[in-house]
């Protein structure tokens, strides 16, 4: 029996997701929107794609919870940008009714699933999302790290003109302005990057890599990014359906590592058919440990504003 993910939101990134879910033959796809037609057409025209894809996933548009019945992982993308006009406490509230609403949904009807938030403010929505489920933490991940690890290692692969495939990086902290880029642990074939790039174009890259979803919606004019994010998640869905134990940097429910408790900040998880099933703590020198806890700060903040 094939595993089932329900993807709730099919936007570009929901969407985006399933394609690379399918494409992958990972499991079959239950993609759920509230508005109707979309995720029906968007699903439809998927599975015709399955036959020349040469993938035998099936995959369904629904706007009927019902049909997410068992799932294995339920991955959430539901929630609004920001409009003009509109105070980041105002879109906080919106997303929050919106995830309260989405979770209490799926886990009424896949009450053993894994919950993959990628809904923005990440940190705070995956907050939301734990406290709305009730699960134990290591089934309620938010998917922020995958995604800043990867513009990171792009940079970094750009900069030495190599292979993306020789570059590991590690981004912690929360997912925004105050993410913390760990150019320390970072490297290129096992050679620390900070022996390749001077300084000053680090600065840069971390700089960058802080900065790379705004230089994506600068370029688009309207929306954001999707094909980075979503392949992100599946990176992670992957590594749980098929119990990888792949290390990855993912938005964690902290209860003391780090010095941190009672909060979502992303640091290296090892990720396998229970969820997160360990939190690998790494030596941070007194700037890194400053700069994550300022980060975490910040995650507190956005708490605040919706009570969770």
């Amino acid at each position: 029996m094939r595993k089932k993910v329900t993807i709730v939101g099919a936007g570009n990134v929901g969407a985006t997701a399933a394609h690379w879910i399918a494409s992958k033959e990972l499991a079959d796809v239950v993609l759920i929107d509230v508005v109707e037609g979309i995720p029906q057409g968007k699903g439809l025209d998927l599975l015709e794609a399955m036959p020349i894809a040469k993938t035998d996933c099936h995959i369904v548009g629904t706007n009927d919870y019902t049909i997410t019945a068992n799932s294995d992982i339920v991955v959430i993308t539901a929630g609004i940008p920001r409009k003009p006009g509109m105070s980041r406490d105002d879109l906080l509230q919106t997303n929050y009714k919106i995830m309260s609403d989405v979770v209490g949904k799926v886990t009424a009807n896949s009450p053993n699933c894994i919950l993959i938030i990628v809904s923005n403010p990440l940190d705070a929505m995956a907050q939301a999302a734990f406290r709305q489920a009730k699960f134990n933490r290591e089934r309620v991940i938010g998917m922020a790290g995958v995604l800043d690890s990867a513009r990171f290692r792009t940079f970094i692969a750009e900069e030495l003109n190599v292979s993306v495939e020789n570059v590991t990086a590690f981004v912690l902290g929360g997912h925004g302005d105050t993410m913390v880029p760990l150019t320390r642990y970072s490297t290129v074939a096992g050679i620390p990057i900070t022996e390749l790039i001077p300084k000053d174009r680090l600065d840069v890259i971390v700089q960058r890599t802080r900065d790379g979803g705004a230089e994506i919606v600068k370029y688009l004019k309207t929306g954001s990014a999707y094909y980075a994010p979503s392949a992100a998640t599946v990176e992670m869905v992957e590594a749980i359906l098929k119990d990888k134990k792949k290390i990855l940097p993912c938005a964690a429910y902290l209860e003391g590592e780090y010095g941190i408790s009672g909060y979502y900040i992303g640091v290296p998880c090892k990720l396998g058919t229970r969820g997160i099933e360990q939190i690998i703590e790494i030596k941070l020198t007194a700037e890194e440990d400053a700069a994550l806890k300022k980060s975490a700060a910040a995650v507190k903040e956005l708490c605040a504003v919706i009570g969770v």
